[in-house]
């Protein structure tokens, strides 16, 4: 068994937090984990990517290759737009809906709202609002991550929740209770 997941986003969003998690489950549960990241401009709200290969067998490259991703995992709706070319034939998008406009020309958001609803395996929800409703206005990315739960097999959502525990336990209970809530919210679609 294995899930190739495709993450993005823009610098700052907390994509590679998310890797983070999906690796520190991945690496508990006993499977093999291989990542490759492209963060140089993260800084700067620049394209944030990462590669994650999970698998019940051993992985000999660290990037999915194109139309192989299982999942593409997205904070921002053109950052999954962006990625298409690598997702494979049955593979699913989960993305923000709420797009983070941080260049000139970026591009109509009904447009993109339009062709991400015309792929035939999205989840979308604006992973920001639920986040602030929620009075957590930094674990935006664990909603997304809740939302991407049900489609990884290969995981199971306590798997991901003990992972956030272990992952955020260091920043206090606050951190990790907000963080737990996040997730659940996403895993329920709670909007």
């Amino acid at each position: 068994m294995k899930t190739d997941i495709k993450l993005a986003g823009v610098g700052g969003q907390g994509i590679l937090s998310i890797a983070t998690v999906i690796g520190q489950a991945a690496t508990a549960t006993g499977l093999c984990l291989k990542q490759a990241e492209v963060h140089g401009m993260s800084q700067r709200g620049g394209d944030v990517q990462s590669d994650l290969r999970l698998s019940t067998e051993a992985i000999f490259s660290d990037q999915i290759p194109l139309g192989g991703a299982d999942l593409i995992l997205s904070m921002e709706p053109m950052e999954a737009l962006r990625y298409l070319p690598y997702l494979g034939p049955e593979g699913a998008v989960v993305t923000s809906s709420r797009p983070f406009v941080n260049i000139p020309n970026y591009p109509d958001e009904s447009a993109l709202q339009q062709e991400l609803d015309a792929l035939p395996r999205v989840t979308k929800m604006d992973i920001e609002a639920v986040a602030k409703s929620l009075q957590a206005p930094r674990s935006a990315n664990m909603v997304l991550l809740g939302m991407a739960a049900r489609h990884l097999d290969i995981l199971s959502a306590e798997d991901l929740r003990e992972a956030i525990r272990t992952i955020f336990g260091r920043k206090g209970e606050q951190v990790v209770a907000d963080n737990l809530k996040a997730f659940d919210a996403g895993y329920e679609g709670i909007q």
